[in-house]
C-alpha cells in the first residue's frame, strides 16, 4: 500500500508540474492556439518572447517526469491481479517519453530556427527556415507528441481506470471520469488530421478540455490513493 501512496503523491506532483507551465504558456505564448499559426508567426513570437520562454518549455517537458514512476508503481501493484496492466504500464511510459521528445524540440531546435529567422531578411532563407520548422513541428509535435503520445495516454488512462475500479481501489465515478476525459482527448485527434486534410471537422476546445480534465482526473486519483492507503495504514495499527 505504501507504493500506491507514493504513486498518488507522484501523480499529483506530475499533474501540477504539467499544469503550471502549461498555464503560463497559455498566457505568455497563446498556447496551444499558436501551434496552428503560420510558421513565420510562430518563429517571430518565439524569438520575441526571449530566453525565458525556453525555460518554460523545459519545465513543461521535465516537470511531468514524476508520472513515469507513478505509472510504474501503479502497474506493479495491479499487474498480479489484472493481467493487462503489464503492457498498459509500458504504453503509459512510452506516452510520456514520446511527449517529452516532442516538447524538447521547443528547447533545442525551435530557438535555433527562430534566431536565424529573426537574423535574416532574405525571403528565400526565411522560406527555407519556415519549411524546416513545419517539418520539425509536424513530426516532433503532431506525430510524436500529439498523436502517438496522446493516443498512448488515452489507452493507459482507460485501462488503468478499469483496473483500479476492478481492484476496488477507486469508486466507479472516478473510473468513468477518466474514461470521459479520454473520450474528449480522443476527439482532439481530429485537429491533427486537419493539419493534413484541409476542412476536416474539428472541435477546437477538445484538446484544451481533454487535457485539463485528464490532469484533474490524475489529481483526483492521486488524492484518493493517498487517502485510501492512509486509511488502510491506520486500520492496520
Amino acid at each position: 500500500m505504501k507504493s500506491l501512496r507514493t504513486a498518488g503523491i507522484l501523480m499529483i506532483t506530475g499533474a501540477m508540474g504539467v499544469l503550471v507551465p502549461y498555464t503560463i504558456l497559455t498566457i505568455t505564448f497563446s498556447y496551444p492556439d499558436i501551434l496552428r499559426e503560420d510558421a513565420g508567426v510562430i518563429l517571430h513570437e518565439f524569438h520575441k518572447a526571449g530566453p525565458g520562454l525556453i525555460f518554460i518549455w523545459l519545465a513543461f517537458a521535465l516537470l511531468g517526469l514524476p508520472l513515469l514512476v507513478a505509472y510504474k508503481l501503479t502497474g506493479q501493484q495491479l499487474e498480479n491481479k489484472i493481467h493487462y496492466m503489464g503492457w498498459t504500464t509500458t504504453i503509459g511510459i512510452i506516452s510520456i517519453v514520446v511527449q517529452l521528445i516532442g516538447l524538447l524540440r521547443w528547447v533545442f531546435v525551435v530557438p535555433v530556427l527562430a534566431n536565424e529567422y529573426h537574423a535574416t531578411h532574405d525571403p528565400v532563407v526565411q522560406s527555407s527556415l519556415k519549411s524546416i520548422f513545419r517539418v520539425v513541428h509536424q513530426y516532433g509535435g503532431v506525430l510524436l507528441g500529439e498523436h502517438i503520445g496522446q493516443l498512448f495516454t488515452i489507452t493507459w488512462t482507460i485501462m488503468t481506470s478499469l483496473a483500479l475500479k476492478k481492484s476496488k481501489l477507486i469508486p466507479q465515478w472516478i473510473s468513468h471520469f477518466g474514461i470521459a476525459a479520454s473520450v474528449i482527448y480522443f476527439i482532439a485527434q481530429a485537429e491533427l488530421l486537419a493539419t493534413v486534410i484541409p476542412g476536416f471537422p474539428v472541435w477546437d476546445m477538445a484538446g484544451f478540455t481533454g487535457s485539463t480534465v485528464w490532469l484533474l482526473w490524475l489529481i483526483i486519483i492521486g488524492l484518493y490513493l493517498i487517502r485510501k492507503t492512509g486509511f488502510k495504514k491506520h486500520e492496520s495499527v
